[in-house]
């Protein structure tokens, strides 16, 4: 340990773009803008350790509501690994989250650590490479057609041409508490498209393609089936090219999105073990396609 005196601060938006800088440098490929939207969720839920003057260490611990949160970007600068100022910084997120259900993507090796914790594992998720470039929306939407034998019946929309309560009210079962106004940020970022299936006045499916670091990030990727899903994906896919890297991040127990994975000849380049300190939400994982965020949930 340093003779520097050791601290943690809450974030500042621009320390929160240092955080997502170094989530960049160990590999997890971030979203342009995810300092700024994830900040948005909560602003008092992501923290940054000093050493004296220089920041060595972060995590997020965004407080959803009183009965739920999620840990992530748990990172130490590589230089002071090993000499418990991890621990100091984990310790003051999990204060912060008291009380909460709290979630998290962890990579697979440290599953046994957050057991420690009071962590159980729920499932694996599986982040899946492929690339880009599909037909046109307009041949798309002539799939949906005929996919429903009838005219008209289902139709491609930009989620911001949606009621907000219209979104809010088709997303809420996917995620275990209300985040209606960070799902109004999200839809609407930007160098990103928003896609919804509308069949007669309902939402069938939604989700959001971002550009990233490298390629492209999908999240999420809800669908009421998985034709759907398979339509809605191609639709995201629609704004690239066929060289642009494409990523998506797929709750293991639902076999129809690994199936789709497969269709589209992605491959698995990343694991992440879900765990939870409390009860597993009750959450549609046959609808379930594609994770917002392993950083927020």
């Amino acid at each position: 340990m340093s003779n520097k005196t050791f601290s943690i601060k809450t974030m500042t938006t621009v320390e929160l773009s240092l955080a997502v800088e170094w989530a960049a440098e160990e590999g997890w490929n971030p979203g342009r803008f995810d300092a700024s939207l994830y900040h948005a969720a909560d602003p008092n839920g992501f923290l940054m350790s000093y050493l004296g003057e220089e920041p060595i260490g972060c995590i997020s611990v965004v407080k959803y509501d009183d009965s739920f949160g999620f840990l992530g970007f748990y990172i130490v600068k590589p230089e002071y690994r090993g000499q418990g100022y991890g621990i100091q910084i984990w310790n003051e997120g999990l204060r912060y989250l008291e009380g909460c259900n709290i979630g998290l993507d962890g990579v697979l090796a440290q599953q046994e650590n957050y057991k420690k914790f009071g962590f159980k594992l729920a499932y694996r998720n599986i982040r899946f490479e492929g690339t880009g470039g599909v037909e046109s929306l307009d041949g798309l939407n002539a799939q949906l057609n005929t996919q429903f034998n009838a005219p008209n019946s289902a139709r491609l929309v930009r989620l911001g041409d949606l009621p907000l309560e219209k979104i809010q009210a088709y997303e809420r079962p996917f995620f275990p508490a209300n985040r209606a106004g960070f799902n109004r940020l999200w839809i609407n970022q930007l160098d990103a498209e928003a896609i919804g299936i509308v069949e007669g006045h309902e939402l069938v499916a939604m989700g959001v393609i971002r550009k990233s670091r490298d390629g492209y990030k999908i999240g999420p990727l809800y669908a009421d089936t998985p034709d759907l899903a398979d339509t809605l994906f191609l639709a995201l896919n629609a704004g690239t090219a066929k060289e642009d890297r494409v990523f998506l991040d797929v709750p293991e127990i639902n076999a129809s999105a690994l199936s789709l994975a497969s269709r589209y000849n992605m491959e698995p380049s990343f694991e992440t073990a879900r765990m939870y300190t409390g009860v597993f939400p009750e959450l549609p994982f046959e609808r379930f396609f594609g994770v917002l965020s392993f950083e927020i949930g």
